[in-house]
């Protein structure tokens, strides 16, 4: 059981000790947590098991590890980072390859752009990536924006492990060999960037996760160094910002107060769509192949190769990638 699911167990035990109902219960936790944190099936199914009389929010002990427990903690894996390796995952969890590889063809979900996204978009996914592309478009031929646009990305980065063969195409297939791992060590890359370059970055260490206040954190980072980087941009007041919508700690209520406070015009961002999202088919797509024949053995490279990527890559480089986004 992921660590996530833990925490949201116990506050929906909190709710319901409060007499809350299960849909107001869904709709506080979401508000803090992204809208597709948890489904009113599940939410219902919890009440109806403390209106029982069980409060244990633990999994039962069982021989062997259930078939539903594995697809949880795998989807909790792509969840974390959407673009680690099905084998990876395996590593991770000390599973089959073949087993991953099984629950995630049973989830749907399939790699774009060396990003997992779900095979079969809903309807209402569908439309939602249909309206937000038009307004988009609409929004940037009666106020043009792209120069004005800082994007974000996280991505996780591998070190003291064996290099795994993998060659990408923008906005398309893509064909992988993988070697099995020795070790996994990963640090967390995030970065903001614009059409002259980038803005701001940072490298968590193994074992982060990121949180509402830790991201407010970086926002006030960020804001100082398009301060003194970007200062026409930060007078104007025209900074208009894109991050991925479906992570909680980009819609928590601590961050949009946060983005209110900075006077950001926060661009939509359909879910599942890493073509939309220059972080993923322009500048981490460029990144992983410079990764492809590193060899890191240390936090350390990685932070020099990632610090080097991004100082060598000329500013046509950055105008290209944020420039593309409406084609």
């Amino acid at each position: 059981m992921s660590e996530l699911t833990a925490k949201l167990r116990s506050i929906l035990q909190f709710y319901f000790d409060q007499g809350t109902n299960p849909a107001q219960a869904r709709e506080e936790i979401c508000a803090v947590y992204g809208q597709d944190t948890l489904s009113k099936a599940t939410v219902k199914n919890w009440f109806s098991r403390f209106l029982s009389g069980n409060f244990d929010v633990q999994d039962a002990p069982r021989s062997g590890r259930p078939s539903t427990e594995k697809a949880d903690d795998i989807l909790a894996k792509i969840e974390q980072d959407r673009h680690i390796s099905s084998n990876d995952i395996a590593i991770d969890l000390n599973i089959s390859h073949q087993t991953v590889l099984n629950h995630l063809e049973k989830a749907g979900y399939k790699k774009k752009l060396d990003v997992w996204v779900v095979r079969d978009l809903t309807r209402k996914n569908l439309l939602d990536r249909i309206s937000i592309c038009e307004s988009l478009l609409k929004h940037n031929e009666l106020d043009p924006l792209l120069k004005r646009l800082i994007t974000s990305g996280e991505k996780w980065i591998t070190f003291d492990n064996n290099p795994r063969k993998r060659s990408l195409s923008k906005r398309g297939s893509q064909h992988c060999e993988e070697k099995p791992a020795v070790m996994l060590r990963k640090i967390l890359l995030c970065v903001w960037w614009d059409w002259q370059g980038i803005l701001h970055h940072e490298i968590l260490p193994p074992g982060s996760t990121i949180d509402p206040d830790l991201y407010c954190q970086q926002l006030e980072r960020l804001y100082l160094a398009i301060q003194k980087k970007r200062p026409e941009l930060v007078s104007s007041k025209v900074i208009a910002y894109q991050a991925d919508n479906s992570r909680p700690p980009h819609t928590s209520l601590t961050t949009r107060q946060k983005l209110r406070e900075f006077g950001w015009e926060v661009l939509m961002h359909p879910p599942y769509s890493p073509d939309l999202a220059p972080s993923d088919y322009h500048l981490f797509w460029s990144l992983q192949n410079s990764l492809i024949d590193a060899k890191l053995i240390s936090k350390e490279a990685c932070e020099n190769h990632v610090l080097q990527f991004f100082n060598q890559r000329p500013q046509k480089f950055y105008s290209d990638g944020i420039m593309m986004l409406p084609e």
